[in-house]
């Protein structure tokens, strides 16, 4: 059988190291790459093909849940397995949104990374045991009477922003109703562009309106 192929993306070199030198060790598995944020592990998944991905969430440039939604977008036969600090509720269905197969906290054993691992690549999904009851209360629990909140992918300043945004406001306008500087909506405002994949204003308030931002 051949061998599972990984990739490892991580911002910090002393998590890609200790993951490289785990999974290195392990019969059947073999890293195939090394990545330092989202668009290095996009550009590694082309490069490579490997079977998983170990993504974390929190890294410069591309963060790993949007990386997560192009690779497994391009790639369906990619199974992703986040790896992060992050177990707030949010983030967890996000990424599961996004098409992760796995979700584990940092503070996993090395036996919980490698058979998430293993498991990913054959097909399943798992999340850490902390996790667990959360995600199996989202994947088969009864519907719920309110509606997701749209655009999981944004966080809430960026969903802030966008609601203003779709109701007409300028950036001065929506930082003096958010009490921010003028700096960090146009970094949110940033930031929307990329997660909707709008080329710019207009076609960021024609998404945020067909969600039905703007209509108080």
């Amino acid at each position: 059988m051949s061998s599972i192929r990984v990739v490892v993306a991580d911002d910090h070199q002393i998590v890609r190291d200790g993951l490289n030198a785990l999974l290195g060790a392990l019969d059947g598995i073999e890293v195939v790459g090394l990545a330092t944020d989202g668009v290095d592990a996009i550009h590694l998944v082309e490069q490579t093909a490997p079977d998983v991905v170990v993504m974390d969430i929190q890294m410069p440039r591309l963060d790993g849940l949007e990386a997560t939604r192009r690779i497994t977008g391009r790639h369906p036969d990619v199974r992703v397995v986040m790896l992060t600090m992050n177990e707030d509720d949010e983030t967890v269905l996000a990424a599961i949104r996004g098409g992760a197969s796995g979700y584990l906290l940092k503070g996993s054993g090395a036996e919980e990374v490698q058979h998430a691992i293993r498991a990913a690549a054959a097909g399943g999904m798992v999340f850490g045991a902390s996790l667990a009851a959360k995600v199996a209360s989202y994947l088969s629990g009864p519907a719920r009477p309110e509606a997701p909140e749209p655009f999981p992918e944004l966080t809430e300043r960026e969903r802030q922003v966008l609601r203003l945004l779709a109701a007409g406001r300028s950036n001065d306008q929506i930082a003096g109703e958010l009490y921010v500087s003028s700096k960090t909506v146009r970094n949110a405002v940033s930031g929307i562009y990329a997660k909707l994949h709008a080329a710019g204003r207009a076609e960021a308030i024609i998404k945020a309106r067909e969600a039905g931002y703007g209509r108080d």
